[in-house]
């Protein structure tokens, strides 16, 4: 599908992620802000004044930025806990090796349901935190039900960075969780003397990132930059939805960007995505291993789903989005090629 293009989402406006979140994490052992890149080559090849890669490929120990919504739910749902959880959830690799973790280092158990398309390095890792494993024969929303119907016991709750209608508290936490990762790109850029970027290209699957960021920037009083989502061509649920002006769900296909192969948009999501995204793209996968190279060359590892952002400013440049030579871009890089 073509580059969508919403002007008038520059003006809508929300309230900010708590503050407290930052902090949270600060304290968290072995906690650093990761890497904010600046690369040079890149702003000639966009004809901007400069171009920055935002690198989570080494969060908290992990691979992808995941781990900052997974620590901040747990820690809300284990503050309101009478004793010791499984904590159950779907994924496509990062999310679900982030809740493992974190069940692991606070003691509790954790059941990681994957669906199709899921690489044996990626479950090796989930299963080498001290989780429960299963394997669901189809796609990631069919993984998200059954891993909520085994939540729907005592002593179980789902931890789930997808939300729907009757299930949107711990998503949300979630999202929350990751506020953290903007609020080290303003202070980062302010340290190189750059503003606001005018750009921010993220990587959508259920759209809980590109919440955030909308969450975020939208939340000043003054205009904050144009926010362009980046999806698989194999699974646009987001695009196919903002095209349609309701959320919808597409029939996923097989891609490299594995932890963006999601069929349905978040619900919580849905409403700051509408209102609050300027562009949306889908990229192809020889799209986004041409992405992996460059950045590879240019000194930054990034995984075919983090690399999508790089992709997809290219696709949306060639598709008519205007940069102008001024502009700063920040491009976020959500994993590391270990990611798989």
């Amino acid at each position: 599908m073509p580059l969508i293009m919403r002007p008038a989402a520059r003006d809508w406006t929300c309230e900010p992620a708590p503050h407290e979140v930052r902090a949270f994490h600060a304290a968290l052992p072995g906690h650093a802000p990761t890497p904010l890149t600046e690369l040079p080559a890149l702003a000639v090849e966009l004809r901007v004044a400069r171009v920055f890669v935002k690198d989570e490929s080494a969060r908290l120990g992990l691979p992808a930025f995941k781990a900052l919504g997974a620590s901040w739910a747990i820690h809300r749902i284990l503050a309101a806990a009478d004793g010791p959880l499984t904590l159950v959830t779907a994924t496509d690799g990062n999310h679900g090796r982030a809740v493992a973790r974190t069940a692991r280092l606070l003691k509790q158990r954790a059941h990681v349901l994957v669906p199709q398309g899921v690489g044996p390095g990626a479950v090796d890792a989930i299963a080498a935190e001290g989780a429960r494993v299963t394997r669901v024969e189809g796609p990631y929303d069919e993984a998200v039900r059954r891993a909520a119907a085994l939540a729907d016991v005592p002593g179980a709750v789902l931890v789930q960075d997808t939300a729907w209608p009757g299930y949107e508290e711990i998503p949300g936490w979630i999202v929350e969780g990751y506020s953290t990762l903007f609020a080290e790109i303003d202070s980062q850029l302010a340290a190189t003397g750059a503003e606001l970027p005018d750009l921010v290209a993220v990587p959508a699957g259920v759209g809980s990132l590109a919440q955030a960021a909308v969450t975020h920037y939208r939340s000043r009083r003054t205009p904050g930059p144009c926010l362009l989502s980046v999806e698989p061509e194999a699974a646009s649920c987001v695009l196919v939805s903002l095209t349609h002006g309701r959320p919808m769900s597409v029939t996923t296909g097989d891609t490299i960007m594995a932890g963006l192969n999601c069929g349905t948009p978040s619900s919580l999501a849905w409403p700051f995505l509408r209102d609050g995204l300027d562009a949306a793209v889908a990229v192809t996968d020889a799209d986004s291993a041409r992405a992996v190279h460059d950045l590879a060359a240019l000194g930054v590892s990034s995984g075919p789903c983090g690399a999508a952002s790089l992709a997809g400013i290219r696709a949306a440049v060639a598709q008519g989005l205007a940069l102008e030579p001024g502009s700063t871009v920040v491009l976020l890089s959500t994993e590391g090629p270990t990611a798989t």
